[in-house]
């Protein structure tokens, strides 16, 4: 069997993806890079809709925008101010603890480095990634569950879990896609390549795609 082809995939998915709108995250920070906002939003974004995080984000930096600021508020603003976000409780008080350590450990800079972003309460390797990627502009692979799912089924990787998942790419994935990846993965996995019943008769990948674990179609 022929290797797969991320080049062609790759430019592909840059064309297509252009009809839909890109994550929310990618969005903000188009206008301004800030890590400090990219990690709050794509924390208040987990288990929550692209829609109620543009809001909740909204309303929240309306009040805060700096970790500073943000310790001048309480926990049940922040809480009231991103609600109705997925466990909204549970990410204020994540949300004022990152405020809290950034302030007093990192001198009010969110830090650079994934190793110490996984520290934080709330933030895991995908949201660790994307601090980097799109706060940053350094290198990172952000791994979800539409990256995992997709690079998966066109059978570029065999892994179990998207950490598994994040590390085969570090190792296989050409540089140049690294941080593109996710927004065109995550677009495309939102609106056609979904997790049951994906859309292959409209998918201008199918030919190359394996298909791995996918019994029904459209």
């Amino acid at each position: 069997m022929a290797p797969f082809d991320i080049d062609r995939t790759m430019d592909i998915l840059q064309r297509v993806t252009l009809q839909w709108q890109e994550p929310i995250v990618t969005q903000m920070v188009k206008k301004k890079r800030d890590p400090f906002k990219v990690l709050i939003s794509t924390m208040i974004s987990l288990r929550t809709k692209d829609d109620v995080t543009r809001e909740s984000s909204r309303k929240l930096y309306a009040l805060a925008d700096t970790p500073e600021a943000m310790l001048e508020l309480s926990e049940e603003t922040i809480a009231q101010a991103i609600f109705p976000a997925g466990f909204y409780k549970t990410k204020a008080r994540d949300i004022l603890a990152a405020s809290r350590r950034i302030v007093e450990e990192f001198g009010g800079e969110v830090p650079k480095d994934i190793d110490t972003l996984t520290t934080f309460r709330g933030v895991g390797r995908k949201t660790a990634n994307l601090v980097l990627t799109l706060g940053f502009a350094l290198p990172g692979i952000c791994v979800d569950t539409h990256v995992h799912r997709i690079c998966n089924r066109w059978g570029y990787v065999r892994t179990k879990n998207p950490d598994e998942t994040e590390q085969r790419l570090r190792k296989k994935l050409p540089k140049p896609y690294w941080i593109p990846i996710n927004d065109l993965l995550v677009t495309y996995g939102q609106n056609l390549c979904v997790p049951v019943s994906p859309w292959c008769s409209k998918c201008e990948l199918s030919e190359l795609c394996r298909k791995v674990g996918v019994t029904k179609r459209r």
